[in-house]
């Protein structure tokens, strides 16, 4: 019985309740996008923000002073030098396995032509995989010691290019070197020259380095708790990431979560508005039924959990339709803000459908006015 009073009420006055599923949809469809949203959006602005660059740096000593070239950091005036051989092998042991690339650097100014140039020394291969916005003109070093990298301020400068021969030297040493690749990099390293580390090693006369550069793949807490790791591995140096990445990702995704749970309360708040103006309407409409149901024995929580039923079903029509919908519009979005199609988020549904049922039911403070009917007044027909 209680069933088919239920499919009479969702019947009857099917144009104010189309007007309420239509804004429980609406709302639905943009909260569940919002959702698939607020649940990816961490991978995808994480993803970004990798692709900037190392965000860990080890110096020997704390760095200040003067800037270091070609990672935004600064550095004492004269920075104490590292065994590679025993930093290297703890950061491999330490580092998480998110862990991309591990790039030590020895920065010294080698001569070319009687011209100073800065040179970097470090091993090519994982330099390049820690800045993934370098573009390089060439090919990738093939193993070769002798095979280097030059900025392509260097190499206009000396009229070089992939191929080609040049001696460097510093002090009393020369190398004899090999253009593998050019480099374009848009800041400080396209005036650099970069040479595998072992050569560099020889011309400078010293075994160690001055810093390594780690590009670590995953949200700003892990990379702090990578950094945890290193420190404790390497108790003697000067651990620490990067703040202007880290900071920037944490400050956006906090930034991005208020703001997407800003807009879902304000989108909860307006259909709530408008499913309680419609069922305010259909409270006026009902009283003959409620006087009706009264005189015939019905109770009053009885009938207003009739019309609860009905809500209810209203909500989860709307949130269930709205849900697929959401799915549609999440993609579209991510395409258009991260050029990247957001994956669905199942866990959506049925959360969705909770706040739409929520929203729904919180339009039955109209109801309250059914309970003031009286059965001999509206069988008087006033």
């Amino acid at each position: 019985m209680f069933g088919l009073l239920l499919w009479k009420l969702l019947r009857s006055n099917r144009g104010r309740l189309a007007v309420a599923l239509v804004a429980v949809t609406s709302g639905a469809t943009v909260i569940s996008a919002l959702l698939n949203l607020q649940f990816d959006t961490e991978r995808k602005l994480t993803q970004e923000f990798r692709s900037l660059g190392p965000n860990i740096v080890i110096s020997a000593q704390p760095t200040s002073g003067a800037a270091i070239p070609g990672s935004g950091q600064t550095a004492a005036t004269t920075p104490a030098l590292m065994d590679d051989q025993t930093v290297l092998p703890a950061v491999q042991g330490a580092s998480a396995q998110n862990t991309v690339a591990v790039a030590p650097y020895l920065y010294f100014v080698a001569r070319i032509d009687q011209t100073p140039v800065v040179t970097a020394g470090t091993l090519i291969g994982e330099a390049i995989r820690s800045e993934p916005t370098w573009k390089l003109t060439g090919h990738l070093p093939t193993g070769d010691p002798r095979e280097c990298g030059v900025g392509r301020n260097v190499a206009r400068q000396f009229g070089l290019s992939s191929g080609s021969q040049f001696d460097i030297s510093y002090t009393n040493r020369t190398e004899h070197l090999t253009v593998a690749f050019v480099l374009d990099a848009g800041g400080a390293e396209d005036n650099q020259v970069f040479v595998d580390l072992q050569p560099a090693e020889g011309l400078v006369g010293l075994n160690g380095i001055e810093l390594v550069q780690i590009r670590v793949d995953g949200t700003s807490q892990q990379v702090s708790d990578t950094v945890e790791k290193l420190r404790q591995a390497l108790p003697g140096y000067d651990v620490r990431p990067i703040r202007a990445v880290t900071q920037a990702e944490g400050n956006l995704l906090d930034r991005t979560r208020l703001l997407i749970a800003s807009m879902i309360v304000l989108i909860l708040v307006l259909t709530a508005l408008c499913v309680l103006a419609t069922m305010a309407a259909l409270a006026m409409e009902r009283r003959k039924n409620v006087g009706l149901m009264k005189a015939l024995g019905g109770s009053i929580s009885r009938i207003v959990g009739l019309f609860l039923a009905e809500l209810g079903v209203l909500g989860a029509a709307g949130g269930l339709i709205g849900c697929a919908a959401g799915i549609v519009l999440s993609r579209w979005m991510g395409e258009r803000v991260f050029g990247a199609s957001i994956a669905p988020r199942w866990d959506v549904f049925p959360l969705t459908i909770v706040l739409m049922v929520g929203v729904a039911l919180a339009g039955a403070l109209p109801l309250r006015l059914l309970g003031k009917v009286k059965p001999a007044v509206i069988l008087r027909g006033e």
